[in-house]
């Protein structure tokens, strides 16, 4: 289906030959342009390029639990959108360690790019104290903290690092993306961030931290500015586009697996008997 629903407390296992099931994480309103452009986008994936989502809101209030039970382990990509505040922060930093930790591909946008940051900083990295102005303004040690420039309807270049996820799909190195935030990665932790793994392989004009990825995993990827404001709606950003392929591809490897499993286990009855 391709309009979004919310999720069951638990997902029961994807029958051979379904569509990609998708997890869009955020605390879902009618004021928040991103979240109204889902339907279009996923109606434009499935119309424009053949790319079927399932697609299941989960509140963030819901996530930490969704999680632990591992009902979002079984979701073929997970996607952390923007609203923040959210109404939990640590629902949404449990969602995107589930998809880090889990292999699910990932994509987290504006509000997702900075707890992408805020998660990876805290477990990876050992930075457990890092905080989020957005969520305490009063934290000594702020990895997201204000823009000296709010970015609140701005569009400004985008440029990607040769050789990174983030070049590959755009398809170039320099675009133009549209924002709607007033907070950023500071750069004091920054590199310790790298240190880890992690590569921040998009910046503007200024050098400015906008995409960040995760090499070695099938596709992690989040960005500060909203490629859900791109255009219409009728045809999705690349990046987007680039999120349900690596769903879509996430399902097949989850049937492949799922009739190996068939097959060995259908053999082994035949020899027994």
């Amino acid at each position: 289906m391709t309009t979004a629903q919310a999720a069951p407390a638990v997902l029961p296992p994807s029958p051979l030959g379904s569509v990609a099931r998708i997890a869009l994480v955020g605390d879902r309103s009618p004021h928040v342009t991103s979240h109204t452009r889902i339907p279009l986008l996923l109606d434009a994936l499935a119309a424009r390029e053949g790319l079927v989502l399932d697609a299941y809101w989960i509140p963030t209030g819901d996530a930490q639990a969704q999680a632990a039970a591992g009902a979002l382990a079984g979701f073929d990509a997970v996607w952390v959108l923007p609203g923040s505040p959210y109404a939990s922060e640590a629902g949404a930093l449990a969602a995107i360690r589930v998809a880090r930790e889990e292999g699910i591909p990932f994509l987290g946008t504006c509000g997702g790019f900075q707890h992408a940051l805020l998660e990876y900083a805290r477990t990876v990295c050992g930075l457990t104290e890092v905080a989020h102005a957005e969520n305490d303004p009063g934290a000594r040690d702020l990895l997201i903290a204000p823009l000296a420039c709010s970015l609140v309807g701005h569009e400004g270049v985008v440029r990607a690092q040769p050789g990174s996820l983030a070049e590959s799909v755009l398809g170039a190195e320099r675009s133009m993306e549209r924002y709607h935030c007033n907070y950023g990665p500071a750069p004091r932790h920054l590199p310790e961030l790298t240190a880890h793994g992690l590569r921040l392989s998009g910046h503007d004009e200024d050098g400015h931290v906008r995409i960040a990825e995760l090499p070695g995993h099938p596709f992690f990827l989040a960005t500060l500015f909203q490629p859900e404001l791109a255009g219409d709606g009728t045809r999705p950003h690349p990046v987007v586009r680039a999120l349900a392929a690596a769903a879509v591809a996430h399902a097949a490897r989850r049937a492949d697996g799922v009739v190996a499993r068939l097959a060995s286990s259908l053999a082994g009855s035949r020899a027994a008997g």
